[in-house]
């Protein structure tokens, strides 16, 4: 692995490169290899190296290629992807920070072993104590230091489809705005693939937005039935291997007005697999909530039957009848 300092072009920072690449014994080796892969086991979404002419003229996919043809090249193009990025470094709110470019030998990538590069940006310093043995005492020094479990940046590109622009995992801790879309954007230049996961995520975040903005607009529907598809949609996700749009649009909107509406708003494919960590991040959007005023939440999970709603005259307030078993 190598490691160098890239500072903040935009601010006059400075560009400092390694003298040689760094030589970790095998104790220190598997440690890093376990910090810097922990936050991949959370990225789903995977991504090639793109460019609208032609990958020749991609920097960073030329760059890892001529590392997995040689990985004594290492050294020499990872001096290049840090002047790469240096020169991307140029908006005022880009922190710096040293950039670490590593080859792993074995990745197990669905089942197969592969060799990848990872290039990680550690922005953000903590502050820990050591305790050091000085004239038969113990000295405590206080030291600065980047925890690499916690890098802020991160790609691992598998050396798999290298003519389709390979696969890449990607995070970024630092969320999203102008300052953050360097990393993706304009220092790998990226675009995502179509897999199993971006295509269950898409489709139900279309489809919470045609219930939730579409349909009020088109039909005379209640916050409970609105509710009711909502829940219906995610039964079926949460329930089936893979997604059939003329079996989803059966189960879950009923009607035929509803569902031509729904085709014109949104466009899935025919069928897909449908991924169970995007269901599981989409179930936490899928709000089933009616609020109401600042003095009650109803949280709706079944049967829209047994909710009412009403009008009271004399009291001039909207209310809901709720009808249950058991109280838990």
């Amino acid at each position: 692995m190598t490691v160098h300092y890239i500072g903040n072009k935009h601010n006059g920072g400075a560009l400092l490169i390694s003298k040689q690449e760094q030589e970790p014994d095998s104790r220190l080796r598997a440690r890093l290899t376990e910090a810097l892969l922990s936050k991949f086991a959370h990225c789903h979404e995977r991504y090639t190296f793109h460019h609208p002419s032609s990958l020749d003229y991609n920097e960073v996919y030329q760059y890892v290629r001529a590392i997995f043809e040689d990985q004594t090249a290492l050294y020499e193009q990872s001096v290049r992807i840090a002047g790469h990025l240096f020169e991307q470094s140029a908006h005022p709110r880009i922190k710096p920070g040293e950039l670490y470019t590593a080859v792993f030998s074995r990745i197990d990538d669905d089942g197969t072993d592969l060799e990848a590069v990872g290039i990680f940006k550690a922005e953000t310093k903590v502050l820990f104590a050591d305790m050091v043995p000085a004239d038969e005492d113990l000295d405590l020094q206080l030291k600065e230091g980047v925890e690499l479990s916690k890098v802020d940046k991160g790609c691992l590109i598998v050396n798999r489809e290298e003519a389709q622009g390979y696969q890449l995992l990607i995070f970024d801790s630092n969320g999203k705005g102008e300052e953050a879309q360097y990393w993706k954007d304009k220092f790998l230049s990226v675009m995502i693939r179509q897999n199993e996961f971006v295509q269950t995520n898409d489709f139900l975040t279309q489809t919470k937005n045609f219930v939730t903005r579409q349909m009020p607009d088109e039909f005379e529907v209640s916050k409970t039935e609105q509710i009711d598809i909502l829940n219906r949609s995610m039964d079926y996700f949460k329930t089936h291997g893979s997604f059939h749009r003329e079996e989803f649009e059966t189960e879950v909107l009923h009607h035929d007005d509803l569902i031509k509406s729904f085709r014109n708003f949104v466009e899935p494919a025919e069928s897909f697999d449908i991924s169970s960590q995007a269901v599981k991040r989409q179930s936490r959007v899928f709000k089933s909530v009616i609020k109401l005023d600042k003095n009650f939440h109803i949280y709706v999970h079944g049967d829209r039957e047994l909710i009412e709603k009403g009008y009271d005259e004399a009291m001039g307030k909207h209310f809901y009848k709720i009808y249950f078993d058991v109280e838990v």
